[in-house]
């Protein structure tokens, strides 16, 4: 018996190989997508395909299905985390924010993460598996399902910033893009996305050489390499003078200017030589930073900066010429940051399992 395969991880062009394997005409490739990016759960549901081609397609493919086991949403209406249930039973979260000009949604690419950041929720446990296309994409139309459900929009905006590396599953992560791009689908403009990376400088350059015209977003949370290694372990691969050339690079490929992600933890990074040392190094390029307080982390051991710090950091960099913004917090009460949700749900399973 054949195993079937996962439609919704498939490209237009994947689609059309497969219907004309199946003697169907050209045209119903598209009209397959269409349902599919709709968030039809079933090929019965594709009402202007004729029986006999949901039967064959039945037959041969399954339709990526998630299950919501929780949703909070934050007390100022601001945020909105999803726990999802994928078909093999692991967990994701896909995380609302709510901005003036629409809704954004930072969604998972991996069930876990290796890069062992020492101060982020994702990567305890490390790395499961990669998610698929399908699963990434499933995300978007289960939440614009629930947001249309209450009467919202619909998001305008994704960011690969959830749980894991989006570049430690670069395929099925360019794929995604790309197939959520489709104008018969999702029709999501490149310049809407953005991924967020911790720094594999290699895939950073294949990115580069896509053309995709998307925002690339590194984490970088240092202004050294000496820093960078105490709490990045990818520091030790990539020195930070290979990120800022592969980032100067990605902007020359796609003309899109580069934001770096730092994160401020009380006595670590967040000095005044800090910030005077990450300008120095950020000085002539046409980048953007984006100052961000710190989650506490139950278990890691690590604070968050004092609101003067933080203050003085953002003021430091600005004196210096850089383009540079503290980001708006979002879902504090609701376990927002990347990881923490899925860690507590995964904590109570095993309590009551112990309890048995």
């Amino acid at each position: 018996m054949v195993e079937k395969q996962d439609i919704l991880s498939l490209s237009l062009e994947e689609i059309q190989q497969a219907v004309q394997e199946l003697g169907q005409p050209h045209y119903r490739a598209q009209q397959i997508l269409q349902w599919l990016h709709r968030g039809v759960k079933s090929f019965d549901d594709m009402t202007d395909l004729p029986k006999a081609l949901r039967e064959l397609l039945a037959e041969r493919f399954y339709i990526v299905k998630l299950q919501m086991l929780d949703k909070r949403t934050s007390s100022a209406g601001d945020a909105t985390k999803y726990l999802f249930l994928l078909q093999d039973r692991n967990i994701i979260e896909s995380v609302v924010m709510r901005y003036k000009y629409g809704n954004s949604l930072c969604l998972s690419t991996q069930v876990g993460c290796r890069m062992g950041c020492k101060f982020c929720a994702s990567t305890i446990g490390g790395l499961v598996r990669n998610l698929s296309a399908g699963e990434m994409l499933a995300q978007v139309i289960e939440v614009n399902d629930d947001l249309e459900k209450v009467g919202e929009r619909r998001v305008g905006n994704i960011v690969l910033m959830g749980i894991g590396e989006p570049l430690d599953n670069y395929d099925n992560t360019v794929k995604f893009i790309k197939m959520i791009h489709y104008p018969m689908g999702l029709n999501m403009s490149y310049r809407r996305i953005t991924l967020s990376t911790c720094g594999l400088v290699p895939r950073m350059m294949d990115l580069a050489e896509e053309g995709l015209p998307i925002t690339l977003s590194i984490s970088l949370h240092a202004p050294n390499d000496e820093l960078r290694k105490l709490i990045m372990p990818v520091a030790s691969a990539y020195s930070i003078d290979d990120i800022l050339k592969a980032s100067r690079y990605y902007f020359k490929k796609t003309g899109r200017r580069v934001t770096f992600e730092y994160a401020l933890i009380s006595d670590l990074n967040d000095r005044e030589k800090d910030a005077i040392e990450l300008a120095r190094r950020l000085k002539g390029f046409p980048c953007h930073v984006n100052i961000i307080p710190l989650n506490n982390v139950r278990g890691l051991g690590y604070k968050r900066s004092s609101q003067a710090a933080v203050e003085r950091f953002v003021s430091v960099l600005k004196s210096q010429g850089i383009a540079v913004t503290k980001r708006r917090e979002l879902g504090l009460d609701i376990e927002g940051a990347c990881g923490q949700l899925r860690r507590s749900y995964l904590e109570r399973v095993e309590a009551r399992q112990d309890e048995r």
